[in-house]
């Protein structure tokens, strides 16, 4: 069992939003095979905010992908609300690039994702309008995606992955490639933005900081071959409206990047 530094064990509910029991990801052939991921076992309750960290080529993605649905476990289960993964059913997906449409404006990006989603032609406009509003991107529906930032790029991926109001969320390094003061403000509006909706989130990084800022509990990651060795609970306030630069500032914060940094490193 991975050790952890919580002070008494909390009760699951009775169905997890995500739980991996005994997940085995093996790629190559029988004759060399690669062990991306062995033994891992997580359970992540509903509303819960869990970050993957860990060195390259430990399996963080892997694991994602099971969780996503984009490929199968060799041996063990994996269950999202107790059915097993499908691509695009219940889980918004958010890459560390944005993947967007070039040739289609923010809005066309939006409304393409609508549509495959059965949302009405008459509804489309307010919702791309809303999902703008709720990234921090309204009245830019009509821009072209090569006209924005990085940055603001990756909120309209963000808004394209809450287009189908998943109760899950899933997001592989988003904010790796970004400069650190739009990584910065991407993280604050995604720990709000989770916080507002309930939504469970698990969010890959290799940043202790980035880690200890945006998760209720961190799982830590080893590799040859990839499982999990530790996790730590996150105690920090959660509240949407916290203020996040006193809480950048506060001892606790500090102390636990330390804490993480030191499991990490160990």
């Amino acid at each position: 069992m991975p050790r952890t530094d919580t002070a008494g064990p909390i009760a699951p509910p009775a169905t997890a939003a995500v739980e991996l029991a005994g997940v085995r990801v093996t790629y190559g052939t029988a004759k060399a095979p690669v062990t991306a991921l062995d033994g891992v076992d997580v359970r992540i309750h509903p509303g819960e905010f869990v970050v993957l960290v860990g060195p390259s080529g430990c399996g963080k993605t892997s694991l994602l992908r099971v969780v996503a649905g984009f490929e199968q476990p060799t041996s063990g289960a994996a269950r999202v609300r107790g059915a097993l993964p499908r691509p695009g059913v219940g889980a918004g997906v958010v890459f560390q690039q944005p993947r967007l449409f070039p040739w289609r404006t923010v809005g066309g990006n939006l409304r393409f994702a609508l549509a495959r989603l059965g949302v009405p032609r008459a509804e489309r406009a307010g919702r791309i309008a809303e999902l703008l509003e709720r990234v921090g991107l309204p009245g830019t529906a009509g821009r072209r995606t090569w006209e924005l930032s990085g940055g603001q790029q990756q909120r309209v991926a963000l808004a394209r992955a809450l287009a189908a109001e998943p109760e899950l969320l899933l997001m592989d390094e988003p904010f790796a490639a970004l400069d650190a003061l739009t990584r910065e403000r991407l993280q604050e509006e995604v720990r709000a933005l989770a916080g507002r909706l309930g939504t469970t989130v698990l969010f890959v990084t290799h940043s202790a900081e980035e880690a200890v800022l945006l998760g209720s509990r961190v799982l830590v990651m080893a590799a040859g071959p990839g499982r999990v060795v530790a996790e730590l609970p996150v105690g920090l306030d959660r509240d949407p409206e916290t203020d996040v630069a006193a809480l950048r500032a506060s001892p606790e914060f500090a102390r636990l990047r330390g804490r993480l940094t030191e499991i990490m490193r160990g």
